[in-house]
């Protein structure tokens, strides 16, 4: 790859870095903008009082009200407002005027682009969904259109009047699911022949599903952001970490039934405590970074899709849960009484263990620690719980068609676009068993996945050009949206064409091998059993550190230079290049590029393509030539995203 350097991105990297010594502390929207308009400016421009016709509900309402022009506070008009000195112009118009603290803040959350919580606002919504799950009542079918889930889709297309995507072509199909399931570039871009349609894919889904060791390779980094679990990284020297890889790792090459998974990482194992136990940071910390609040987040959050964040340092701005809901479940896992901190700062009351969803039932707070987590497990997994099965079918929906039901994917206490298709399927998951894979193989084998995607239906949410964010309540589904690989599905894919991949696992998965004798072979050291680099980072791998329940879906600065210029990417190419010279010393240059572009893009090179390639080589084929055409097809659009 020749090492093109430009200008244009290594000036703005510089002026981000020079501006990170000097910049004041970003605005935080829930801890500093939002309790703002709540205590000064709701009682008269939210929730139905639009007092001068300005609404704060939420960040559109606020966009459509030009009281504020993003990225220009003093163009505004609620800045003007809100620093008026005459008593007839000034907001809010009661009390005391805003701090020069206070709108300090307004000021930096408008100059930084206005950023917003997508789906929060202040408009109370009566959507409330049952513990229970619904019965769902599937429509007739149309149009040849026999699966469940297309029969309810097909309804939600014709109440809303959408036309439905068109399908799929084999090519694509095979390419879509390969990565979706075992996160590999397909091998051969056919799905098969001498059958129906029908009858091939749902071949090919039950091979890939069948394949133990790419599931178990692919869905690996899926848990292991979910579940905060890492190979190396803060806490696993000094103990206040505990990896969980060898139980998760069997889970999933056993295909080990949801509800017992959680079962054994909420009451644990010797193998599989690492999840409750958190991450215990050195010197002192927030009293809501305490393991046992860590704890409290990390299973409202992974396992009900409920952010308890907030609720652990004050009753919530952005929902209703309560800092005694945080304190309750936080409590289930204390070795000793828990003394209720609110604001940092003790309250002389001690927190009671109890359960965040009550109507299921309760903890026995006399009972010992092992048995209070035995109980909560009980709780948490109970068939009564929709909350727990919708929650997974969510996060598998949003990762199988890149949205989810109910999106974000953290804020299960709103409407999906679809509650029949929601409850369908958590009701699905529950008569089979909590078993994923049948999951994952009935949601592909619909039409609704099997169709071409439609693009991404985000925006920008900072910025002059920034457009409000579309919630769950405002989202129409049109059908599957087109996603990027993942940091370890790209590292794969250059891995598998150049050869030039790692030679072994990160020890902590070379020892948990050892231990597992009836492994399946695998084609070649996957990324997600390696510990990062800086590529796999900036390309979205996370330091998981914290629960990571989605990954960023657009491309950033940082990452444009690493795949333009950076020294990873580069060795790669090179020393693949050197590889596949020495493997095909005989083949003609049009068979080189032709096989390149199958196993990359599966599909041959366009005459001008091949024309192209063909110069790019040379008359005579080199490392550097074949590493710059390799390089360039890594690149490629059609290389980085999943359509």
């Amino acid at each position: 790859m020749k090492p093109i350097v430009s200008l244009l991105l290594l000036a703005v990297a510089f002026a981000a870095l020079a501006g990170e010594a000097t910049a004041p502390r970003p605005t935080d929207l829930a801890h500093d903008i939002l309790p703002l308009i709540k205590q000064r400016c709701a009682e008269c421009h939210t929730n139905g009082k639009y007092q001068g016709g300005l609404s704060l509900d939420d960040r559109a309402a606020i966009i459509k009200s030009k009281a504020i022009v993003i990225g220009k506070s003093a163009r505004s008009v609620l800045l003007q407002r809100i620093t008026a000195t005459d008593p007839a112009r000034r907001m809010p118009p009661v009390g005391e005027p805003l701090t020069a603290e206070q709108v300090a803040l307004f000021k930096a959350w408008i100059d930084a682009g206005m950023p917003w919580e997508e789906g929060f606002t202040f408009k109370k919504t009566v959507y409330s969904a049952p513990l229970k799950l619904r019965t769902v009542i599937l429509p007739p079918v149309r149009n040849g259109r026999d699966h469940p889930v297309d029969r309810l889709v097909g309804q939600y297309f014709a109440k809303h009047r959408i036309k439905p995507p068109e399908p799929l072509d084999d090519v694509a199909f095979t390419r879509r699911l390969w990565l979706d399931l075992v996160g590999l570039l397909p091998p051969s871009p056919l799905v098969g022949e001498g059958r129906d349609e029908g009858d091939r894919r749902t071949a090919l889904i039950r091979r890939l599903l069948a394949d133990r060791r790419a599931f178990a390779d692919n869905w690996l980094a899926f848990w292991n952001d979910l579940l905060r679990n890492e190979y190396v990284g803060t806490g696993y020297i000094d103990g206040g970490r505990k990896a969980i890889t060898s139980w998760l790792y069997r889970a999933l090459l056993d295909n080990k039934s949801y509800d017992l998974f959680v079962r054994e990482l909420i009451s644990p194992n010797a193998e599989s405590e690492g999840f409750i136990r958190g991450l215990k940071w050195r010197g002192r910390v927030n009293a809501s970074q305490v393991i046992e609040l860590q704890f409290a987040q990390n299973v409202s959050q992974v396992f009900f899709g409920i952010n308890l964040k907030c609720a652990s340092c004050h009753d919530s701005f952005v929902d209703h849960w309560k800092l005694a809901d945080a304190y309750g479940l936080a409590a289930v896992v204390a070795d000793e009484p828990l003394e209720i901190n609110r604001c940092d700062k003790p309250t002389g009351q001690f927190a009671r263990p109890r359960f965040v969803l009550p109507e299921l039932g309760d903890i026995d707070a006399g009972s010992p620690k092992l048995k209070r987590l035995e109980q909560l497990a009980s709780l948490v997994t109970s068939p009564e719980n929709g909350r727990f099965s919708r929650t997974i079918v969510n996060r598998i929906w949003h990762r199988l068609l890149g949205r989810g039901l109910v999106h974000p994917v953290d804020a299960m206490d709103t409407a999906p676009w679809c509650e029949e298709v929601l409850d369908y399927l958590a009701g699905y998951l529950i008569d089979n068993g909590y078993d994923l894979k049948k999951l994952i193989e009935h949601i592909c084998r619909s039409r609704t996945y099997q169709s071409k995607s439609v693009g991404r239906a985000s925006s920008p949410t900072s910025g002059e050009d920034a457009r409000p964010t579309r919630p769950t309540s405002d989202f129409v589904f049109r059908g599957p949206e087109t996603k990027r690989l993942t940091a370890e599905q790209f590292m794969d894919g250059v891995y598998l064409i150049t050869g030039a991949g790692p030679t072994a696992p990160a020890p902590p998965v070379v020892a948990l091998f050892a231990r597992i004798p009836e492994l399946p072979p695998s084609l070649l050291v996957r990324a997600t059993l390696v510990n990062s680099d800086l590529l796999m980072r900036s390309l979205g791998r996370p330091n998981r550190e914290q629960v990571v329940t989605s990954r960023p879906e657009q491309l950033t600065t940082l990452q444009a230079l690493d795949l333009s210029n950076g020294q990873i990417l580069h060795d790669l190419v090179t020393r693949g290049a050197d590889n596949l010279l020495r493997a095909n010393q005989l083949a003609a240059r049009s068979d080189l590029i032709n096989e390149l572009y199958l196993r990359a893009l599966s599909r041959r090179p366009s005459p001008a393509e091949l024309l192209a390639a063909r110069e790019l080589l040379g008359e005579s084929v080199t490392a550097e030539g074949l590493a710059d055409l390799l390089w360039s097809i890594f690149m490629l659009p059609e290389f980085q995203l999943v359509r």
